[in-house]
């Protein structure tokens, strides 16, 4: 594996993108590995589905596979340009692709902010375009919403995590935001990449903890953060 081998840091122009190809994939399975649950759809009525990108998307799927109320997770690549791309196409830049997470989930099971709550607490949003070492536009941190009440969520969250960041010293979030219509399609990744730390269990992951809480659990879906302080955590 050779990750982040286009070490690309700007994002590719659209008459400058891979051409890619019309034809999806080939060998990517229908089932979750862990979840026993379609990848694609169709899912029980009423289950929403939201996008998230966190740098390498392994570790990122892992995080929310294991989030109650998730019905199934998937990896692949969104909001470039470039149709069905590969993960080598994708891991030169010139895709516009990030790797990101397809996160299904129950909505009478869960909320968009304690999916989010994961998201922001596990990976540092500070660093665009890089996750640790791995570095290029493949990378970028990003949230693609499909509902009004994820992007009140995501909008929500961010502030409010903004706020522990700055207290923390650190500085100003550059993820994405904005609507899955606008990012484009979500392209599945090759079927080797899918719950891929489930079948490799000591597999390259660079995401944990980053030792900051964000407070989402006590901001309503319709409200603004409260603008008090934010105590780091201790110890």
């Amino acid at each position: 594996m050779i990750f982040g081998n286009g070490r690309r840091t700007t994002m590719v122009t659209e008459q400058d993108a891979l051409p890619g190809r019309q034809e999806t994939l080939p060998g990517i399975p229908d089932t979750h590995e862990v979840l026993g649950t379609s990848m694609h759809g169709p899912w029980p009525e009423g289950t929403q589905v939201m996008y998230v990108a966190m740098g390498c998307f392994w570790g990122a799927e892992r995080i929310f596979w294991q989030q109650p109320g998730v019905v199934t997770t998937a990896v692949g690549y969104m909001g470039g340009y470039t149709p069905n791309p590969t993960y080598e196409e994708t891991c030169t830049g010139r895709t516009g692709h990030t790797e990101a997470v397809l996160v299904a989930y129950d909505p009478a099971a869960t909320t968009p902010e304690l999916l989010l709550k994961q998201f922001w607490e596990n990976h540092d949003p500070t660093t665009a375009n890089r996750q640790g070492n791995d570095i290029g536009t493949q990378y970028r941190s990003a949230i693609y919403w499909t509902t009004p009440e994820q992007r009140q969520a995501a909008e929500a969250t961010r502030a409010a995590f903004q706020q522990v960041l700055q207290d923390n010293g650190f500085g100003e979030i550059s993820t994405e935001l904005r609507p899955a219509s606008e990012a484009g399609e979500f392209y599945h990744a090759e079927g080797y990449h899918q719950q891929y730390l489930h079948k490799n269990p000591g597999g390259y992951c660079n995401h944990g903890p980053n030792g900051m809480t964000c407070p989402v659990g006590l901001v309503k879906q319709d409200q603004l953060p409260s603008q008090q302080s934010v105590q780091p955590p201790r110890g």
